[in-house]
């Protein structure tokens, strides 16, 4: 009989793993078990703070959105022939008939359901259904954990696709976590030269380098102007420094999180017809991320740090508090066997 054990989140700072009943797929719908989940800063900040913005934690939510498994059972509308495929979980599902849906613009559709975000539960369970349409299928060279990262990776082709990034364009993003990391290396394989990356961590930095990306330490010049800024930090003094650094028409994607408001030097902005504009989430980029990642373009397996099983989905959630070194920590709901590593 399947067991369905969930990490659930009932309040900030309250966690526990509990079995939940197995979701039975709508006829549209695909039933996965979950092999792989990444652990995103969203997920941290509600652990930390029971909610983002508008987004309460008002009932007990399972938490997680970036994940990978097996199609093990359909819905009466899905061919059978999917059962046994591995696939990888896009987490927002859109109405598919409002204006932005039609206009192909889902991630901005204000109906959607998105994994982990209040009221609608998220992965990090042993089983869980979704819409047919955003389950992906995997590559086979690449493994679950791998194909976990697609939607991270996915964020970073959002990021460049918003940015115009094209061969040619020297690039440069600012914050050298997981998101940066992977929107550097996206920029790079859009043609993007010389594409540097910005952090105050060194041990970050070593890791941008060892993806082959150059790394700029703080208190260095700028070598010359970009074309690009991606700005993955969120952090004020990350945006004004990139912003300086941009050439004439330049284009500035704000990624980041941080701040709830940052400042803009307006006479900078207008004197070299900079290009301003935010980015939210993703569409229509799945099948591009697992391609890349597939293809070594985008390699994610330096970025992931950290391992659990569903039983320390705590310890996944809370890592970097105890480790300087941890970048992206991923939990197997279906890991035989125990423990961190």
């Amino acid at each position: 009989m399947m067991q369905n054990l969930s990490a659930v989140l009932n309040a900030a700072k309250t966690l526990e793993v509990v079995e939940r009943p197995v979701p039975v797929p709508d006829p549209h719908e695909v039933l996965v078990e979950v092999r792989a989940v990444g652990i995103c800063g969203s997920d941290v900040h509600y652990y930390e703070h029971g909610r983002i913005g508008p987004y309460v934690v008002e009932q007990p939510m399972v938490v997680g959105h970036e994940a990978a498994g097996v199609v093990v059972a359909v819905g009466a509308d899905v061919a059978d022939h999917r059962v046994g495929e591995r696939v990888a979980l896009e987490p927002g599902v859109p109405c598919r008939r409002c204006a932005q849906c039609l206009a192909g613009r889902y991630n901005l559709c204000p109906d959607v359901r998105f994994f982990a975000t209040p009221p609608v539960d998220g992965a990090i369970c042993q089983l869980v259904a979704i819409d047919a349409g955003f389950a992906h299928p995997v590559p086979e060279a690449l493994t679950d954990e791998q194909a976990a990262m697609a939607e991270p990776v996915s964020v970073g082709i959002w990021a460049a696709q918003k940015a115009h990034v094209g061969p040619g364009d020297r690039v440069l993003v600012t914050g050298a976590g997981p998101v940066g990391l992977f929107a550097a290396q996206v920029a790079r394989a859009f043609g993007g030269i010389e594409v540097t990356i910005s952090d105050p961590s060194e041990f970050r930095l070593s890791v941008a380098e060892d993806l082959g990306l150059v790394a700029h330490r703080p208190g260095q010049p700028f070598d010359g102007e970009f074309d690009v800024v991606i700005e993955c930090s969120g952090a004020q003094a990350a945006v004004s420094a990139g912003m300086s650094a941009l050439a004439r028409a330049g284009r500035l994607v704000l990624v980041g999180m941080g701040a709830d408001s940052v400042s803009i030097d307006v006479p900078l902005l207008q004197g070299r017809e900079i290009t301003l504009t935010g980015t939210f989430r993703y569409a229509n980029t799945y099948p591009l991320a697992l391609s890349l990642i597939a293809s070594g373009a985008v390699r994610v397996d330096g970025v992931v740090t950290h391992r659990f099983d569903i039983a320390h989905t705590e310890d996944a959630l809370t890592v970097a508090r105890r480790d300087p070194k941890a970048l992206k920590a991923v939990v197997t709901p279906y890991a035989a066997g125990g423990g961190a590593r």
